[in-house]
C-alpha cells in the first residue's frame, strides 16, 4: 500500500542554491498522458528561462517522465521532480492505480478523491525544501490546489492542454444556457457569442465532467468551475496567431490574463532525439526502425495513424480501419495501442494485413515516438483522435489531418482543424465512441470513408495541396512564436519574471 506523507525527490542542490528572488514554479499535473507531457515541457521551457520547476506526481507518472526530466537537469536546468504515492486502501482504489490513464471508469471518483488527499503531503514537501513556491500551476481537474495555493500564499494559474477555441465554446454554452430545453444529447445547438457559427451538440461538448447521470460528477464539476474562475491566470498549450480571436475573447469571458506558451513539444526539438524518443515514456526506446522505415520512403508520402493514449479502435473498427489504409494505396504507419486485446478475428486480421502491406505499412504494437515521426520528411498526414497534444504536434509539424474524435474536447479540437484552420479533414464521427452517457453499439467508420479521407489529405488535387500549403504556413507560425520575440517565448518570459516573488 502507498504511504502518504512520503515524498520521494530527486535529488538537486542546484535547485536549493538558487535566489529568493528566482520564480518557483510548482506544476501538478493530471496524472494522465495527455495532460502529464504538455504540464512537463511547459516546466521545462520555464526553466530553460530561469525558472525554477518543481513537478509533482504519482510514482508511476513520474516513472513516465523521469529520462526527460533527468535530461533537463543534466543539461543544467533547475527542475526537479518529486513522488507522492497514494493511499489505495484509504481510496478504496486498486493497488497500483496512480495513472488516470488507465484507472478502471467505475474508480475515477475514488482516483480524483485519492489525488485531492496529496495536498497535505505536497504542502509539507514544498515548506520544507527552498526554495519556497512563488506560483503554483495546476491543471484544472485538480481544483483541490485552490486551498495549496491559498496555504502557501501564493498564486494559483489553471493549466489547460488543450486551445482557446475548445474553452471559449465551452464556457458560452455553459454561460449562455445553450442547451436550456434541448432534451436530445445529439440536437446541433449554435454556440452562443462568437462571430463565426459553429454547431455543437451536448453528447460533443457537454462542459468538463458534465453529462454523467452520477450526483458526485456533477458536484465536481461545480467544484473545478468555481476553482477555475478564482484562478489568477490561465497558461494554456497554444499561440496567439493560431486563434487570436478565441484566445482574447477567452480572456475576456474569464476576466484574467492568459499565457499561451505554445507549442510546448518544440522544447524538444533543442535537444538530443534521444528527448523527443523518450518523451512521455520511461523505456529506452529504440526509434531506429521508425526512422530506418521512413528513410527509404518519399517524401510527404507516409500517412501517420494513432488514437493517442486512451481511445483506440475497436475490433471491427481496426479491421475497418485497416482495410481502407490499405486501400488507399499510400504508406502507413499504423499504431496499435493494447492490440493483444481484440478478439481472436481481429488480431487475425491485423496479422494478415501485416503480411499484405509488408514494406509499404508498418504496424507499430505499443508505443511510438510520435513527435519524432511526425517530424520527418516522409510523413505528409496524420489520422488523430485529436487529443490537443496530437493535434499541436501536427501543426508544428506542418501536417494535414484525418479528423476522428473519440470523446471530450476532441470533438471542439476537430472544429479547430477542419473549420477553423481549414487543415483537416473529417471522418463524420459525430457522437463519442468512448465514455457515453447511454450504453450503445459505437458507429464504425467504414473503410471506403477511411481510404477516401487519407486521399484526400495526402494525395493529388487543388484542395489537398491548398490544405498541406496552409498546415505548412500555420507551422512557420508556431516555430516563429517559440523563438526569441515571438508570442509564446515573450509570455513564457512574462511568466518568469512576474513570478518572481509571490504576489
Amino acid at each position: 500500500m502507498g504511504s502518504q506523507g512520503q515524498a520521494a525527490a530527486t535529488d538537486d542542490t542546484t535547485v536549493c542554491k538558487t535566489t529568493a528572488a528566482t520564480a518557483h514554479f510548482v506544476f501538478v499535473p493530471l496524472m494522465a498522458q495527455g495532460h502529464l507531457i504538455p504540464a512537463v515541457d511547459t516546466a521545462l521551457l520555464l526553466a530553460t528561462h530561469g525558472a525554477v520547476c518543481t513537478i509533482v506526481g504519482t510514482p508511476a507518472t513520474a516513472a513516465r517522465v523521469r529520462p526527460t526530466v533527468e535530461s533537463a537537469r543534466k543539461s543544467g536546468l533547475h527542475v526537479r521532480l518529486v513522488e507522492f504515492p497514494l493511499d489505495y486502501a484509504a481510496a478504496g482504489l486498486p493497488e497500483g492505480a496512480d495513472n488516470a490513464d488507465n484507472v478502471p471508469v467505475e474508480y475515477m471518483q475514488s482516483y480524483f478523491e485519492a489525488v485531492a488527499l496529496l495536498r497535505a503531503p505536497i504542502e509539507r514537501y514544498l515548506r520544507a525544501n527552498a526554495p519556497f513556491p512563488t506560483c503554483v500551476v495546476s491543471d484544472f481537474c485538480h481544483p483541490w490546489t485552490t486551498v495549496l495555493a491559498a496555504n502557501l500564499g501564493v498564486p494559483r494559474l489553471s493549466f489547460f492542454s488543450m486551445c482557446a477555441f475548445c474553452l471559449l465554446c465551452q464556457h458560452n454554452v455553459e454561460r449562455f444556457g445553450a442547451y436550456a430545453g434541448v432534451a436530445d444529447d445529439n440536437e446541433p445547438v449554435v454556440v452562443p457569442g462568437l462571430e463565426k457559427r459553429f454547431v455543437v451538440t451536448r453528447a460533443q461538448a457537454p462542459g468538463f465532467f458534465r453529462g454523467i447521470p452520477i450526483p458526485w460528477w456533477e458536484e465536481f464539476a461545480d467544484y473545478v468551475e468555481r476553482a477555475r474562475a478564482e484562478a489568477d491566470g490561465v497558461i494554456m498549450n497554444t499561440f496567439e496567431e493560431m486563434e487570436p480571436e478565441y484566445v482574447t475573447g477567452y480572456a475576456a469571458a474569464r476576466k484574467m490574463k492568459v499565457w499561451t506558451v505554445g507549442p510546448v513539444s518544440v522544447y524538444h526539438k533543442r535537444g538530443a532525439e534521444g528527448t523527443l524518443a523518450a518523451r512521455g515514456n520511461a523505456a529506452a526506446i529504440d526509434a531506429g526502425e521508425c526512422l530506418r522505415w521512413l528513410d527509404a520512403k518519399d517524401p510527404g508520402s507516409v500517412v501517420y495513424v494513432s488514437f493517442g493514449s486512451i481511445a483506440r479502435a475497436e475490433g471491427k473498427q481496426a479491421v475497418e480501419l485497416g482495410l481502407g489504409l490499405e486501400a488507399s494505396g499510400h504508406p502507413f504507419i499504423w499504431v496499435l495501442r493494447n492490440a493483444d486485446d481484440y478478439d481472436a478475428a481481429a488480431r487475425a486480421f491485423l496479422d494478415e494485413l501485416e503480411v499484405r502491406v509488408a514494406g509499404r505499412g508498418l504496424l507499430v504494437r505499443g508505443w511510438a515516438p510520435q513527435v519524432l515521426i511526425l517530424s520527418h520528411a516522409a510523413v505528409g498526414g496524420f489520422v488523430t483522435h485529436c487529443g490537443w497534444n496530437s493535434t499541436m504536434e501536427a501543426v508544428a509539424a506542418g501536417l494535414p489531418m484525418v479528423t476522428w474524435p473519440h470523446f471530450t474536447d476532441q470533438f471542439l479540437n476537430e472544429k479547430m482543424v477542419v473549420e477553423v484552420l481549414r487543415i483537416g479533414v473529417s471522418v463524420g464521427v459525430t457522437e463519442p465512441l468512448m465514455y457515453r452517457a447511454a450504453e450503445k453499439k459505437p458507429t464504425v467508420v467504414g473503410r471506403s470513408v477511411v481510404e477516401d479521407a487519407v486521399r484526400s489529405v495526402i494525395g493529388g488535387g487543388e484542395k489537398a495541396e491548398e490544405r498541406r500549403r496552409r498546415a505548412r504556413a500555420l507551422a512557420i507560425k508556431a516555430r516563429a512564436a517559440m523563438q526569441e520575440g515571438g508570442s509564446s517565448h515573450r509570455n513564457l518570459m512574462d511568466l518568469v519574471d512576474r513570478f518572481k516573488t509571490a504576489s
